[in-house]
């Protein structure tokens, strides 16, 4: 599984994931700063899952299942480096990201819900 962490996210959310496969980051990858479709876009060619805390990438009207490479949407009440961090941990170790290609899924209270094609 190849991952693309959104730039909302805490640079220790890759240390997380890594054991999930290859991450990358949208600074590291000179999108710091772009717009969520050019993210998106970039996250879909690249064949990357794109893991984000924003909301609005999870809205299955605007992005249907099965059209874009995979969103994960993290909603949390409190945005710590450490609580994101531990989510992707935990997400790492019990959730196969591979089958959240092509899909839309979101995080929330422990609960994981994702929407197919």
């Amino acid at each position: 599984m190849k991952i693309k962490l959104d730039e909302n996210l805490p640079g220790s959310a890759a240390l997380a994931l890594e054991r999930a496969g290859h991450v990358d980051t949208v600074v590291a990858e000179g999108l710091g700063g772009a717009d969520d479709p050019s993210v998106l876009a970039a996250a879909t060619a690249d064949g990357k899952l794109l893991v984000t805390l924003d909301r609005g990438l999870g809205d299955v009207r605007a992005h249907p299942p099965g059209t874009r490479g995979g969103v994960l949407v993290i909603r949390l009440d409190h945005h710590s480096p450490r609580a994101i961090r531990d989510v992707m941990g935990r997400l790492s170790e019990s959730v196969d990201l591979d089958d959240l290609v092509g899909c839309i899924a979101v995080w929330r209270d422990g609960e994981l819900r994702v929407r197919r094609a």
